[in-house]
């Protein structure tokens, strides 16, 4: 009764929690496309890289591949959520600041629905938009010698979520098969506004909203390679539709009086299906080691050359991605509660899916750690990350971002679906 309270709490705290958190960002490259493409991954796989198509674990929920909810057995019931706390770091030109954000990374459940089949509901962000920056020129003289400065500033921000649903199938005991059924739903907004020092000049301003409203798909299977008593090899492979979105882009163009808050003109032009999303590959390997030591190598490539933003092509770059990761577990059995900590580490590095003034934008760099701690006699585990990510840029000159992440996340397992016999 005292752990089952204590897990309770915790799942109210992460409501509240969830309810306080921004989805946001502060990031100046969240201007381009669609923003900052979320992590898919859970709190088990953000400590080791990333890496999920071939994690292959019944006691934790695997979204990015459908595959493994097969290997949920028909007693458990799995509820998982989690959030980041996040400190970045922004460097240009030997100017330092520092922002924090908080952020939900996702909320879903699963169990088994009928004999070899799991099933998984929940919640994952796709992208994230959020930044604030101005700049401050010299463009003319008045007729009295006076500068006349020009105040060019950028504003952006909102968000694409999704929710899923998701089916496992085991088709033969080393072989499964999975997909998910997403909604993606939001709006971003990126406005663009020029003003002037000169009290009788005009000043304009440009807007540029997407609102996303359409479905998503994605496809997985797992194969299983056992050697011998306690040696496995997981061999796991995704398949993302890539297909126009339904969707409508708006660009507002807009001109004031100096001081005014009223626009002196505006046009917008509405754009239908302005927009599509990529296909994405990925393949995964892990070995597993009495199921106390897992090693995964991850690889993701997403065809973001092909997709269309406000109906064109080409402005974006295919995004690869690699991951490492590994995870231990001293003794499942031991009363030490030492050895009953799974210790992860990983870590991954990703090229950009933007362009910057027509060239190639930041590339990431990620490391991280963490542990898996087992909540009293329970089967739920906590699970709790540090990560390093560095946003570099290939141009010399541009902003360097550093960022520190704290991921916390709960799993609560729980046989819900036991039937007790009294004789």
């Amino acid at each position: 009764m005292l752990y089952k309270r204590l897990i309770n709490f915790c799942l109210l705290t992460f409501i509240v929690m969830s309810a306080i958190a921004q989805n946001g960002s502060n990031s100046p490259y969240t201007r381009y496309g669609f923003g900052q493409l979320s992590d898919q991954s859970f709190g088990n796989s953000k400590a080791m890289g990333g890496i999920s198509y071939g994690l292959r674990n019944g006691l934790q929920i695997n979204a990015a591949n459908p595959a493994s909810y097969s290997a949920v057995d028909s007693l458990t019931f799995l509820f998982d959520a989690g959030m980041s706390l996040q400190n970045t770091n922004f460097q240009e030109n030997g100017v330092k600041t520092n922002a924090k954000n908080s952020s939900i990374d996702y909320l879903a459940m699963q169990f088994r629905l009928w004999k070899r089949m799991g099933l998984t509901a929940g919640f994952l962000p796709f992208s994230t938009v959020g930044y604030n920056m101005s700049q401050n020129k010299s463009i003319s003289s008045d007729e009295y010698g006076n500068p006349i400065n020009a105040l060019y500033t950028y504003k952006g921000d909102g968000s694409i979520q999704q929710v899923f649903l998701g089916l496992g199938y085991k088709v033969f005991d080393n072989l499964s098969i999975g997909a998910n059924f997403s909604y993606l739903y939001g709006d971003i907004t990126h406005s663009a506004s020029t003003t002037f020092s000169n009290s009788n000049a005009y000043y304009s301003v440009r807007t540029d909203k997407l609102e996303i409203s359409d479905y998503k798909l994605d496809f997985g299977v797992q194969y299983t390679h056992k050697i011998g008593k306690k040696h496995a090899v997981n061999l796991g492979v995704v398949y993302s539709l890539g297909h126009d979105l339904n969707g409508k882009g708006y660009n507002y163009k807009e001109t004031y009086a100096s001081g005014s808050t009223y626009p002196m003109t505006q046009t917008v032009d509405t754009i239908q299906n302005a927009f599509s999303l990529p296909q994405t590959l990925g393949a995964g390997m892990t070995y597993v080691y009495d199921n106390r030591l897992t090693i995964g190598l991850d690889y993701t490539i997403q065809k973001w050359e092909d997709v269309e933003f406000f109906n064109e092509k080409g402005q974006f770059l295919n995004r690869t991605k690699i991951s490492f990761g590994a995870e231990f577990l001293p003794n499942p059995l031991s009363r030490n509660y030492l050895n009953r900590i799974r210790y992860r580490i990983g870590a991954y590095y990703s090229d950009p899916y933007t362009k910057i003034n027509n060239q190639e934008g930041a590339r990431e760099y990620g490391a991280s750690f963490g542990f898996g701690l087992p909540l009293f006699q329970s089967r739920s585990i906590l699970n709790i990350s540090g990560q390093y990510v560095k946003v570099s840029p290939k141009v010399k000159g541009m902003l360097e971002e550093n960022y520190l992440r704290i991921n916390i996340g709960l799993t609560f397992n729980d046989r819900w679906f036991m039937k007790w016999r009294v004789e």
